[in-house]
């Protein structure tokens, strides 16, 4: 798929990793809508980018949002050919903390935001994509989640996060084989530890024992290095029911 070709709905397209996907398709002529649930951010982000951008506030776990949204962004588009899930919530704390057995809702939630809200927006996207004509090997679409290296080294305090980003490792290859039929390809990116905001208020001495962790380049990812990699898979029609690790040789240690 020729990136100027791509009109992609974004989730966490507000900030992140999201929204360095969102710029470098837009830099390489596609459209993109911004799903993000901070409506302050995610205008600012869709203005900045120009006319070829728009944000819809949304949140990933509501069904029927999701597929209102998902529905008004093709119709405003154009078209719909790429989902690119970014939307996630940390949701970190221990199994047994100070303050006693993490509370059920703890990590209810985050499964819901992480696996359940990407699940949520592919199926809404793949629904209107499998209507696409198709192109060159018969696509007509693809969805690209967004997992990490938590889902198979997951930290201390890391349960929930790690089980939700592991749900989306484990959905890749059944969703890219059930989806073959129809033309659309299903992958996921695995970034290990990137400059995003979270990072960026983190104390210097704790941004450079992170950049010390990663083998080599021995640095934190940066976020155009995950959106080059979107482009990647976007462009190389061979990449289908994979996940794809992008984290410097980095294994993450207990604690």
């Amino acid at each position: 798929m020729q990136l100027d070709q791509v009109k992609a709905i974004i989730t966490g397209g507000a900030s992140g990793l999201g929204h360095a996907a969102a710029q470098h398709l837009v830099a390489h002529g596609a459209r993109v809508a911004l799903f993000d649930v901070n409506e302050e951010k995610g205008q600012a982000a869709a203005k900045a980018l120009g006319d070829v951008a728009r944000f819809y506030k949304t949140d990933v776990t509501s069904e029927d949002g999701v597929a209102a949204n998902v529905a008004a962004a093709r119709e405003a588009m154009g078209g719909l050919n790429v989902v690119m899930n970014c939307a996630g919530i940390l949701g970190a704390g221990r199994v047994l903390g100070k303050e006693g057995p993490m509370p059920l809702g703890t990590f209810a939630s985050t499964v819901m935001v992480n696996l359940v809200g990407s699940f949520n927006v592919a199926k809404a996207a793949a629904a209107l994509m499998q209507h696409n004509e198709a192109g060159e090997d018969g696509e007509r679409g693809v969805i690209v989640n967004t997992a990490s290296v938590a889902a198979y080294e997951g930290q201390i305090g890391q349960a929930a996060y790690s089980a939700s980003k592991g749900g989306v490792v484990g959905m890749t290859l059944p969703m890219a084989r059930e989806l073959a039929r129809f033309g659309i390809r299903v992958a996921t990116i695995a970034p290990g530890i990137f400059w995003t905001p979270m990072v960026d208020g983190m104390p210097p001495q704790v941004q450079e024992s992170l950049s010390a962790s990663i083998p080599f380049p021995s640095r934190l990812g940066k976020p155009e290095e995950f959106a080059q990699t979107v482009a990647f898979i976007l462009g190389n029609r061979y990449i289908n029911g994979e996940t794809i690790r992008l984290d410097g040789a980095v294994r993450l240690q207990p604690k």
